[in-house]
């Protein structure tokens, strides 16, 4: 038996819903996704601000991952809870058993996984992972047949976001050229924010008018500062870093990734903002008041934290695509009043590996900051005024 074999062991799939960022995000369970860990993202959610719990994923603990190689050479990820967990770090026997029952019941009953085709995306992944060979991953993720459409483009997608089996791939090959099968690496037991829709469309925006974190060598530092300058990052404070939008019409997913999001005026953000809020012929108009009451309910809370910088984190506002037909039956029984959301908007900000605080424990003598991230707050006040002037005019 190979490392935390037999305790339960979850075979990690890609996470079908990624939209943005690099780092590779698998899904543990139905309600659960998982990332490597870093350890200033794990001391952010371990000291967390209470008025901040609303906005971010659940943490769920830390899971040991290894790599393992299928009778065909092919790599997987292989977790095991309750392995190697460091003291401390939400190594509660309870959340094991959780997932391990949540884990036996959600694999019997393929639950709703039936429209994004896993077995396919599995598939594909196989056939692009054989061996040890390893992938010219750029060139991989822009010629697999099943990504492209006749003309090249990018198109709308049937089955899934390419974004995360590219991450998936990068991070794979990454993995089996540096470590053996047998270590042991940890990763990060988040809740999995989109599992409630059907249809997630999630639009990524990175936040902030800088993105590098303190430690950034000056080389990194100047990539970074140069993407802020040439994109709407230095203009607004927020870009478009990923993004997919559930088409009504067609039963597509229309998907847009970081390269798309950096090379946008502050008109194309603005016209891409709607495209968002477009899940079918017509502007979700009645989306625009729940996301800019949670977005406005988020901004009085980020300017409440002293001392924190969220650079390079990534703020996600989602909806589900196939709702607007039910939702018009949901106002007529639901009266505002209600304090229900019946168009199930939601807002959530990830990635903090290179968030900063008074007091983190993952960086001894950080560079101490104070007041609130201003840069963040002017990203969300013109995120705010933009979305509450789409309904004028095209």
């Amino acid at each position: 038996l190979g490392p935390g074999e037999g305790r339960a062991a979850v075979l990690l799939q890609p996470f079908v819903h990624q939209v943005g960022g690099h780092t590779s995000m698998l899904s543990y369970d139905e309600h659960t996704v998982c990332k490597p860990l870093v350890s200033q993202e794990l001391s952010f959610y371990e000291s967390l601000p209470l008025a901040m719990r609303q906005f971010t994923p659940q943490y769920k603990g830390i899971v040991s991952v290894h790599l393992k190689k299928d009778s065909l050479g092919n790599l997987t990820l292989i977790a095991s809870p309750g392995l190697g967990q460091p003291d401390g770090a939400g190594g509660d026997p309870a959340v094991t058993l959780w997932h391990k029952c949540k884990w036996a019941a959600s694999a019997s009953s393929e639950h709703g996984l039936v429209k994004w085709s896993h077995s396919q995306v599995t598939k594909t992944f196989k056939d692009s992972c054989p061996g040890k060979m390893l992938l010219r991953t750029d060139l991989q993720y822009h010629t697999d047949s099943l990504l492209e459409d006749a003309n090249g483009n990018q198109p709308e997608r049937k089955s899934y976001n390419p974004w995360g089996l590219h991450c998936h791939r990068q991070h794979l090959n990454r993995m089996s050229s540096k470590h053996n099968e047998n270590k042991l690496h940890q990763f990060l037991l988040l809740e999995n924010v989109v599992s409630k829709y059907s249809f997630p469309c999630i639009l990524d925006l990175k936040m902030g008018t800088r993105q590098h974190g303190d430690d950034a060598s000056e080389e990194k530092k100047a990539r970074h500062i140069k993407k802020c300058e040439q994109s709407t990052s230095a203009s607004l404070g927020v870009r478009i870093c990923g993004m997919q939008v559930y088409q009504a019409d067609t039963g597509h997913f229309l998907c847009k990734d970081k390269y798309y999001g950096r090379k946008l005026s502050p008109e194309g953000f603005r016209q891409t903002l709607r495209q968002f809020l477009c899940s079918g012929n017509q502007l979700r108009t009645d989306l625009l008041e729940p996301i800019v009451l949670r977005l406005k309910a988020l901004l009085s809370v980020i300017r409440k934290q002293s001392s924190y910088r969220f650079y390079s984190s990534s703020l996600l506002i989602i909806y589900d695509g196939q709702e607007h037909k039910e939702s018009a039956d949901l106002h007529l029984s639901f009266p505002k009043t209600h304090g229900s959301n019946p168009s199930r908007v939601d807002v959530r900000m990830i990635d903090f590996a290179h968030t900063t605080f008074k007091g983190s424990k993952s960086n001894p003598n950080p560079t101490l900051y104070d007041g609130p991230d201003h840069g963040y707050i002017f990203g969300l006040e013109n995120l705010i005024k933009i979305l509450q002037s789409l309904p004028e005019g095209k």
